[in-house]
This record gives C-alpha cells, sequence and structure tokens, in this order.
C-alpha cells in the first residue's frame, strides 16, 4: 500500500515547504489520496473517533491539571474549586470524566469490530498487537485518572488494586511501594498517580501515530475479508471515507454531548463525591465500569491452585485475560477473515460479545452468593473462546464462498451481476 509520492502541491508556499518538509505531501497521501476499500461501513469509523477523543481528553486534561492541586490534603477540594469557581471548569472536569467512559466505549467497539472481521490476522499482526499496547496504555491512564479525585471509591480502589501486587511472590511488595510510595495509598501516591496520568496520554499518541503507520502500510480490511486486488476495489480516502467518517463523528459527539450537559454522573459512583477516609470502607468497592469484566475476572478465582492461591490466581487471570490478545492472530486458525462467511464463527462471537458483557455485570455485584460460580463460568468461557474454540474452530469450520474481489462483492449487493463473465468463485475450502 506504500510507494514514493508523485504529488506536487499546487501553492508556491506548499511547494517551498514540500521541498524542505515534505509535510503536505504526507497530509495528501495518508488523508486524501489514500486508497480504501470501497465496502467500508460505519463499524470502521471507530479509528476517526478515537483520534478525535483522544485529542480532547489530552486538551481537557492540560487545562484541568493547571488548576488542580495533588495533594491528599486538598486534591478533593481542588476539584469542587473547578467546578464552581473556575471559568466552564464544570465543563471541561464533565468532558474529562466522561469523555474517558465514551473513549472505553468507542475503543471497546473499535476492538469487536476487529474480532469480527479479522483485522488480526497475516499481514496485519503488529498493528493489532499495537492495538493492544494502546488498550493497556489507556487502562493504567484511566486507572491513575480515576485515583484523582481522592473520593472514596478512588482511594479505596486504589487501596484495592495495589494490593493486589502484593499476591507476586519476591517482587509484589518492592513494586506496590513503588507505585504508592510507602506502605499505604497517601499524598505520595497521589502525586505518582498524577504524574503518570499526565505522561501516559502522550505515549498513547506516540503509538497510535505508529498503530496509524501500520495501517496504511498493510492497508484497511474490509467486511469481506478479501485484499485489494486492484484500483476498481478502491476509492481515495477523501472524500468518501472521510464524509462517513465525519457523519459518525457527529452522531457521537451528539450523543457524548447528551450525557455532558444531561447525564454527566450516570456513568461515575456517588460514593466519589465524598471526600476519602482511609477509616471508613464503602460496602461494595467497584472500579469503573469500563474494568467491571476484568474485575469479575479477578474475583472469580476464590480457590487453590496447586501452588498457587486464589489471591495470586486471580491476579494471573486478570492479567492473562488482555495478554491473550496479543497472542490472537495465531491462535485463530482460519484462513478466512471476516465473520461474514464463517457461519458457525458467527454465532460464537456473538456468544464471547454476550460473555464479555455479562462478566461486566457481574463485575459490579457483590462477591456473594453464587456471583462468584457465575464469574468463574464466565472467565473459563472468555478463555476458552481464545485458546480452545478459534484454534479448533478454524480446521473444521466450512465457510461461504468469498467474492474474487471487493468490486464483485459490491455489484453482488447492489443487485448485479456479481462476477464478470467467465469468472469463477472461490473454492469453499476449510479454514
Amino acid at each position: 500500500m506504500s510507494s514514493h509520492s508523485s504529488y506536487v502541491p499546487s501553492s508556491g508556499v506548499m511547494q517551498w515547504l514540500d521541498a524542505r518538509l515534505p509535510l503536505p505531501r504526507l497530509v495528501y497521501d495518508s488523508f486524501v489520496a489514500y486508497p480504501t476499500p470501497r465496502n467500508l461501513n460505519y463499524a470502521y469509523t471507530f479509528g476517526g473517533i478515537l483520534a478525535i477523543f483522544l485529542v480532547s481528553q489530552i486538551l481537557t486534561g492540560v487545562v484541568l491539571a493547571m488548576h488542580y492541586a495533588a495533594s491528599s490534603g486538598i486534591a478533593f477540594e481542588s476539584v469542587e474549586k473547578i467546578m464552581r469557581d473556575v471559568n466552564w471548569g464544570w465543563l471541561l472536569r464533565y468532558m474529562h470524566a466522561t469523555g474517558a467512559s465514551f473513549f472505553f466505549i468507542a475503543v471497546y467497539l473499535h476492538i469487536f469490530r476487529g474480532l469480527y472481521y479479522g483485522s488480526y490476522k497475516q499481514p496485519r499482526e503488529v498493528l493489532w498487537i499495537l492495538g493492544v499496547i494502546i488498550f493497556l496504555l489507556m487502562m493504567a491512564t484511566a486507572f491513575m485518572g480515576y485515583v484523582l479525585p481522592w473520593g472514596q471509591m478512588s482511594f479505596w480502589g486504589a487501596t484495592v488494586i495495589t494490593g493486589f501486587f502484593t499476591a507476586f511472590p519476591l517482587i509484589g511488595e518492592p513494586i506496590q511501594q513503588l507505585l504508592l510510595g510507602g506502605f499505604s495509598v497517601d499524598n505520595a501516591t497521589l502525586n505518582r498517580f498524577f504524574s503518570l496520568h499526565y505522561l501516559l496520554p502522550f505515549m498513547i499518541a506516540g503509538v497510535v501515530i505508529l498503530h496509524v503507520w501500520a495501517l496504511h502500510v498493510t492497508g484497511q480490511t474490509n467486511p469481506t475479508g478479501v485484499e485489494v486486488k486492484s484500483s476498481k476495489d478502491t476509492v481515495p480516502f477523501t472524500p468518501h471515507a472521510t464524509v462517513k467518517d465525519g457523519f459518525a463523528m457527529v452522531v457521537f459527539l451528539a450523543i457524548f454531548a447528551y450525557f455532558v450537559f444531561y447525564l454527566p454522573n450516570f456513568l461515575g459512583h456517588p460514593d466519589n463525591y465524598i471526600e476519602a477516609n482511609p477509616l471508613q470502607t464503602p460496602a461494595h468497592i467497584v472500579p469503573e465500569w469500563y474494568f467491571l469484566p476484568f474485575y469479575a475476572m479477578l474475583r472469580a478465582i476464590t480457590f487453590n491452585i496447586g501452588p498457587i492461591d486464589s489471591k495470586l490466581g486471580g491476579v494471573l487471570v486478570m492479567f492473562g485475560s488482555i495478554i491473550v490478545l496479543f497472542f490472537l492472530p495465531w491462535l485463530d486458525t482460519s484462513r478466512v477473515r471476516s465473520a461474514a462467511y464463517r457461519p458457525i464463527y458467527r454465532v460464537l462471537f456473538w456468544v464471547f460479545a454476550f460473555d464479555c458483557v455479562f462478566l461486566g455485570w457481574l463485575g459490579a455485584k457483590p462477591a456473594e452468593g453464587i456471583y462468584p460460580t457465575l464469574a468463574l463460568i464466565g472467565t473459563i468461557y472468555y478463555f476458552a473462546h481464545f485458546l480452545i474454540i478459534l484454534p479448533i474452530l478454524g480446521l473444521v469450520e466450512k465457510p461461504k464462498k468469498l467474492p474474487n474481489s471487493i468490486t464483485e462483492a459490491v455489484l453482488a449487493k447492489h443487485g448485479g451481476s456479481g462476477r464478470p463473465a467467465g469468472a469463477t468463485a472461490s473454492p469453499e475450502t476449510k479454514g
């Protein structure tokens, strides 16, 4: 997909700049003339939406950092001062806090689109791995940001989560003390988390650049999973993709604006509007909603596994649920990318999606009664999907006939012949 650019700017100023720093041709080749598959749907618009939210989170975060005080004695009051006394401070805070939730909504939809259309398959393994790294950095950034308001749920969430590092023998306690700056969540912890929360978004931006670079090298996937074979299979990025991306952004931002102005606290926890009290533990300690599936997996292990105690087992399972995503390109043995042509996988994909939502619901429930057992069942299926189902399914599943090209699939969808005269369809093969 990459080749030497022949673009020459029409403006004299741009020609002068392009000869010394080829930014005009970089922008033109990447966002104007870049060939994109002609059959992309709205599921492929979340990359642009995520870029918008990353910029929004960084900008609002920088302004909020100008007024925030990273001190355990006045952190809570500084947030209240931002809400009441800083010009448009309430808007900036709500945009930043609600924006984090919508950032995760978009990234989860982006990930599940990749799972559905097989965007992780060869030759896009590095592209997928960079995406998982971005996801990990987002989780770390969000967790540390959640602690900064110094509310009850923030404080105790940090206490519980950092306490799990002690499950690792030998290295666990030193890591925990390094994170906390001592033996408990205190002022030193808040300073560390504030510094890292400010730094990590710029690291995310750097990995995003690599992610986009890898995308432009290998090219985008498409709903058919068939690679681009000629110029007839593609359209220029502008205006075709930009118009579709722009419309999706407007719709998504409209929903986001509704939550910011009318439901700003809907996705948060009411206990976080109570100042942190180390002497009073909340009845149920829960993280933000986007961590709930992993929290459910963490609590699902209530028994020892040989020499591994339940605490360490829960931590390993929680981290393992992310690590397994790095190996997904090699775990899925099917040669067919898109679930549109894999009837069995399509059903199992929706079962997996339901399992993730189910785990999220269980993560918000207390670790008592039948909930730990249900969480264990959901956790087992989560790992079984990647480690058992995908490797075996790719060997035994009989996919549907693939179109010879993207153009053929588009013509067939719109009532055309679907295949040029004399062409034959791809044979049905296993995997």
